[in-house]
């Protein structure tokens, strides 16, 4: 039993962080698969979607805060209060794209969804799940094999979003003469594209976590 494996089994179990990174995971997964629903959806169908997303994206916000605040009272936590912040922070980053994602859909009109959108959302949602599974999988602080599993299946997601982006992206200015057109669709793909970005920022705590306390 090494040193941190010691100091796990002598620290309280933890009741207030895990719960908090279970919820704000959970109320992530959900945001991704709505957008991933709206995407698929016909249009008249999606504003009501639009407005669970912006509902969703302000509870991930309050999750955070509740997070920080408990960071900020607690001398005891799970593992480094360093790494609580910025996993915290991480999380609600995906989740923020996501809703930006959305919210530009919405505020510019794009009502026709193109291949690369739905594509993205897609690869957004499993990313989305693959951190809610590790999370579960950091609270045991024994499983670093999955945790490490999940996040290289996350890394590998990431750079098939930067592929299904540059080719959207080169369609566009391609086959698009709607300058308009060029700039909203662009502003879409570049949100989706950032959630992924922040996704793998996610996994990049993760695995420090779990090899800190492997």
């Amino acid at each position: 039993m090494n040193l941190n494996s010691i100091f796990q089994f002598f620290v309280p179990k933890d009741k207030k962080f895990f719960p908090l990174f279970e919820e704000a995971t959970a109320n992530l997964v959900k945001l991704a698969e709505t957008l991933h629903e709206a995407v698929n959806a016909p249009l008249a169908e999606r504003e009501i979607l639009y407005k669970l997303i912006e509902e969703l994206e302000q509870k991930g916000e309050d999750i955070t805060h509740k997070t920080n605040l408990e960071l900020s009272v607690n001398f005891i936590t799970p593992f480094d209060r360093e790494d609580i912040h910025s996993l915290a922070s991480s999380i609600d980053g995906v989740a923020n794209y996501i809703y930006g994602a959305a919210s530009r859909m919405r505020l510019y009109q794009v009502d026709k969804i193109t291949k690369s959108i739905r594509k993205l959302t897609e690869i957004n949602l499993e990313a989305c799940q693959l951190i809610q599974v590790a999370i579960v999988d950091l609270k045991s602080m024994n499983k670093i094999k999955s945790i490490t599993a999940a996040c290289a299946r996350i890394n590998k997601l990431e750079n098939k979003s930067d592929n299904v982006y540059d080719r959207a992206v080169a369609d566009l200015f391609e086959n698009e003469t709607d300058a308009k057109n060029i700039m909203k669709y662009k502003e879409v793909l570049s949100a989706l594209e950032s959630g992924m970005d922040k996704c793998k920022s996610v996994a990049n705590v993760l695995e420090s976590i779990s090899v800190k306390h492997s």
